[in-house]
């Protein structure tokens, strides 16, 4: 049997374990008291980044786990770590589902971990997430592409691959609301760097066609920076009410 090491810290007033986990840094942030439905929060990339989410939900009871990733530009890879890291949870933790916290990058990561790995998702929360590959890193259309070389050099992806592409974040979509999977989705509308036109806009037109549960905000003046909400509280309900629905599935 394994053996895991933990190196336990403090991350903002709540217990931090560190670990290795089939070869990749893990972390565990524990709240003071586990919330009854085990549910968790699962940051897919920027772990520590615009925390106020994760903290309010820590104080009520939700852990917090975040699992490296081969690059923020996503490798298949990642997605089984990610899986590794939520069996792992769930039999030692006893947690249940997460819900993947994916911001920009980040929620390129978790549209493409749901849709392969729905068994461990309840629901989703995307933050200006990337979805078309063509718009953000590549800069066709709206954006810029100062991070073109940069996602080439992770994925070996050029522009001209990606115009026949069929595995952009977008096209796993429909297997995510096949699944019946709900999401919140929340977007700048001055957003330079991953347009809302481009992407966020091409899953909530899908979502609001679909019947499955899924709301967005729309922050009027905002750019990409700064993630998050200042009011977090019909974040919190709209997970706590669907996770809470999908656990008495």
């Amino acid at each position: 049997m394994r053996i895991i090491e933990y190196k336990t810290s403090e991350w903002n007033g709540f217990k931090r374990y560190d670990f290795v986990l089939n070869g990749k840094n893990a972390i565990l942030i524990e709240p003071a008291e586990k919330n009854e439905n085990g549910g968790w929060l699962l940051k897919t990339e920027y772990f520590g980044a615009f925390p106020d989410f994760e903290i309010e939900m820590l104080k009520r009871g939700w852990y917090v786990a975040y699992i490296s990733n081969i690059t923020r530009w996503h490798k298949s890879e990642d997605d089984d770590a990610k899986a590794e890291l939520c069996a792992f949870l769930q039999r030692e933790f006893g947690l249940k589902k997460c819900v993947p916290v994916g911001m920009s990058c980040g929620g390129m990561h978790a549209v493409y971990f749901a849709a392969k790995y729905p068994e461990y998702v309840s629901l989703l929360y995307l933050d200006a997430p990337v979805l078309n590959l063509l718009s953000c890193p590549c800069g066709i259309g709206m954006a810029d592409n100062d991070m073109y070389e940069e996602f080439i050099n992770h994925t070996g992806l050029t522009v001209s691959k990606l115009i026949n592409y069929r595995e952009h974040p977008i096209d796993f979509v429909d297997s995510i609301i096949g699944k019946g999977i709900p999401v919140f989705l929340v977007c700048g509308n001055k957003d330079k760097v991953v347009p809302y036109l481009e992407n966020g806009q091409c899953l909530a037109e899908k979502y609001q066609k679909s019947g499955v549960p899924f709301k967005e905000i729309i922050k009027p003046g905002c750019g990409h920076h700064p993630h998050g909400l200042t009011d977090n509280a019909p974040l919190i309900e709209f997970i706590e009410k669907y996770y809470r629905e999908g656990m008495q599935k």
